[in-house]
């Protein structure tokens, strides 16, 4: 059954469209189950209910004529439960209806699963059979395998617009992933394929088909010569059994075999690589369905010709960003800090990643840029995306293709809304971030890019809670020596002097990789990363500590902040590590003085060791982004569970109430430079929790800086009582909203649903 599965599956890929998918799915299905219907029904939300799409044993005229509401007969009782119904007598379900028009009184045994994708209900999945049949559990897993598959490909189909029947809507999908970057923005998209990746091909309707023509004939005669020299190449060092391979390859690149059957594929109207791209894809499919052994190893071979051929067709005409549209919103697979680089800033409106996580250096350069972005965004089209017109809403991670124009008015509103507002709190931006009362918050900003040191952030921050040091790191094709780190650090101390600069030591590890230094782990969220790595490598925490030290001479604005702390023991040798660079650098005659140094609090067992911290460091700054995911479990930067990631949530609440009584008792100044402190409502909680200072993103700062403003800190500590008492997050937000809607500062938040 397994394999009879991953056939269907390769099937239903290399579909050429959704009517095809359909057809070939309740086939195969039926053949598979050995019954005697298969239907697929199609939820449509313009009319609130479900249509019948596809069917093979059912009456066909029925199709795209049968619908029934959620709830309604066996069907509807599938979708309304979201959960799978298997009956031995259908007919004697109290919830069974006769459709006329289908004929299936003539059916007995009914076994239907619901299609989901992302928490949303697309439609049903029915199998029957005319005699009385108990369907059995591999019978149902396997349904139910298929009903998972059939949604990421109805998922394309609704992005792509290729749902044509006349009762469904028109084409507008919405895809969710993690949110990375906050903000709004309209515009079409601009497809980013890395190079020879088949299936990241755009599909483009080529302005020169004669053109298009002889450019896949030139790509395909320069991969012929480059096999044959390799040929030529190994003939005295491999078989002659071996060599024949090279000859299988130039028969499979002759005129017969392979360009003729592109050059139809252009002429039907696609420009050359995305023609390859087919035609490859479908000779791929073809060849790992066959039962044959050595036909189906011959797929890997076609895959590795059409990458080549398409490597000459890129390089020659690559896909040149060199003209981009007005509002262009970049979406790729995977898209580079380097690809971003190419893209005019006036032109481009947003990001959106199928790979990359809200730390990845490209999320927080989108940050530092004001770009919103949204990564993790599985199940994307992509090839299929080229030109569309789409809404990207960074706030909440959402994408919608082909949006209706009630959407897109909806969402012109927000983003104007948003302007306007942020040209009014730019008047304020220079005054103290103080409360009504006179209580003075001080705000810090993270940095780790040159772009975040202009002079005019200088004047409206009390210092850098968090310098990534790692960012470098990530930009560079090796470790950066001593004097590269120095001049690097000196930057910025000096860019900030006198204000105080929190330089956080290398922080790798999880999502965050070094070109260089891969680190590849089954969980690397709960593995090697932060201190743990620094300090199996001591010779790279001691450059980088040397290096802070050199740079803070004269200046004395450096603090050192060491992240991922599990153990007590791991601040110990850090601490001698530290003691034993300013010894080295003393005897060279650098005098530097010790800085002030801190634990990053984000592992949640330092909540129970923090009176042994505080014998060791000066002070305590709390990383909310990875404490949250520890306590709640939930890898952030994961889209299938990253709805349960929530800074506001109960337990989160009261474990940073409680880090922040601990630290007054100790005497200890704690600060928070996570996203709770860049959002307005986190920020009046963690202002009355009592805090000392907030650390975040410098677009975060003038929302913050304006609830600050409009506040008594005796209100913020109401509010941390009022908020510690709810029990869900739910019903955490809707609090803070109500009472920051009170208070009349409502629209210093995210846009709510």
């Amino acid at each position: 059954m397994l394999e009879v599965l991953r056939r269907v599956i390769q099937e239903v890929n290399g579909a050429r469209n959704l009517d095809a998918a359909l057809a070939t799915m309740v086939r195969r299905i039926r053949k598979a189950m050995r019954t005697d219907v298969c239907s697929f029904y199609l939820y449509d939300p313009e009319i609130e209910a479900l249509v019948l799409m596809e069917t093979i044993g059912l009456n066909s005229q029925a199709v795209g004529q049968v619908s029934m509401r959620v709830g309604e007969g066996l069907v509807g009782l599938v979708a309304e439960r979201e959960e799978p119904l298997n009956l031995e007598d259908a007919p004697a379900h109290p919830r069974f209806r006769y459709f006329e028009e289908t004929g299936e009184e003539r059916f007995s045994s009914f076994l239907g699963v619901p299609i989901i994708h992302q928490r949303r209900m697309l439609g049903v999945l029915v199998v029957q059979q005319s005699e009385k049949r108990r369907y059995d559990e591999e019978d149902e897993a396997f349904l139910i395998t298929m009903g998972a598959q059939l949604a990421g490909v109805l998922a394309h189909a609704l992005a792509t617009g290729s749902l044509s029947r006349p009762t469904l809507p028109g084409g507008q999908a919405q895809f969710t992933g993690v949110a990375a970057s906050p903000g709004m923005a309209i515009g079409n998209v601009v497809v980013v394929a890395p190079l020879a990746d088949l299936n990241s091909v755009p599909d483009l309707v080529p302005t020169d088909v004669e053109y298009e023509i002889v450019r896949l004939k030139e790509a395909i005669e320069r991969v012929r010569e480059e096999i044959r020299a390799a040929g030529e190449r190994l003939a005295n060092r491999i078989s002659a059994q071996e060599l024949a391979l090279f000859e299988v390859y130039q028969q499979m690149l002759s005129e017969a075999a392979l360009s003729q059957e592109v050059e139809k594929r252009i002429r039907e109207g696609q420009w050359a690589p995305g023609a390859l791209a087919d035609v490859v894809r479908r000779h791929v499919q073809y060849l790992e369905r066959v039962d044959d052994d050595y036909l189906r190893e011959r797929a890997a071979d076609v895959r590795d010709l059409g990458r080549r051929v398409l490597a000459h067709l890129q390089e020659e005409s690559p896909q040149v960003l060199d003209h981009f549209p007005d509002n262009a919103v970049l979406v790729g697979d995977e898209i580079s800090v380097a690809t971003l680089g190419e893209v005019p800033r006036e032109r481009l409106a947003g990001l959106v990643s199928v790979r990359g996580s809200s730390t990845s250096h490209v999320a927080i350069l989108a940050r530092a840029m004001g770009i919103p972005t949204v990564l993790g965004m599985v199940d994307l089209p992509l090839p299929r995306l080229s030109g569309a017109r789409v809404i990207l809403d960074g706030h909440r991670g959402r994408l919608f293709v082909r949006p209706s124009a009630e959407l897109e008015s909806h969402y012109r509103s927000l983003i104007a809304e948003e302007q306007a507002l942020s040209d009014v709190l730019e008047h304020e931006q220079d005054l103290p971030s103080e409360t009504r009362d006179g209580h003075v918050m001080p705000l810090m900003v993270n940095t780790g890019l040159a772009i975040d040191t202009s002079i005019s952030l200088r004047r409206r921050i009390s210092g850098v809670g968090l310098y990534r040091t790692e960012v470098p790191f990530m930009v560079a094709e090796r470790f950066p020596g001593e004097q590269e780190q120095t001049r690097l650090y000196r930057d910025q101390l000096e860019s900030f002097s006198p204000l105080p600069v929190v330089m956080r030591t290398l922080d790798i590890g999880g999502d965050k990789d070094l070109p260089y230094f891969p680190i590849e782990e089954a969980n690397p969220f709960l593995g090697w990363r932060g201190i743990r790595v620094t300090l199996d490598h001591p010779e790279v925490l001691m450059v980088q500590l040397r290096a802070m030290l050199r740079a803070s001479q004269g200046l004395d604005n450096l603090q050192v902040l060491l992240p991922m702390v599990t153990n007590v023991d791991e601040v110990d040798d850090a601490l001698r590590l530290l003691d034993r660079a300013i010894l080295e650098l003393g005897e060279e005659q650098v005098e530097v003085r010790r800085p002030r140094v801190g634990v990053m609090l984000e592992v949640p067992a330092t909540l129970y060791q923090l009176d042994a911290l505080a014998e060791r460091v000066d002070f305590f700054s709390v990383g909310s982004n990875d404490l949250t995911q520890y306590l709640l479990a939930v890898d952030r930067n994961n889209p299938r569970v990253a709805g349960l990631y929530d800074p506001f949530h109960p337990a989160v609440l009261c474990a940073m109430s409680r880090l922040a009584e601990e630290a007054a008792r100790l005497g200890k100044p704690i600060s928070v430079c996570g996203e709770l402190a860049g959002d307005p409502a986190g920020a009046l909680l963690l202002l009355g929790m009592g805090f000392d200072s907030l650390s975040m993103n410098a677009p975060s700062l003038p929302r913050v800086r304006a609830a600050i403003r409009r506040v008594s800190l005796d209100a913020a500590r109401g509010l941390v009582q009022e908020t510690l008492g709810l029990n869900t997050p739910r019903a955490v937000r809707d609090h803070l909203f109500g009472r920051l809607e009170e208070w009349q500062l409502s629209h210093l938040l995210p846009p709510r649903d």
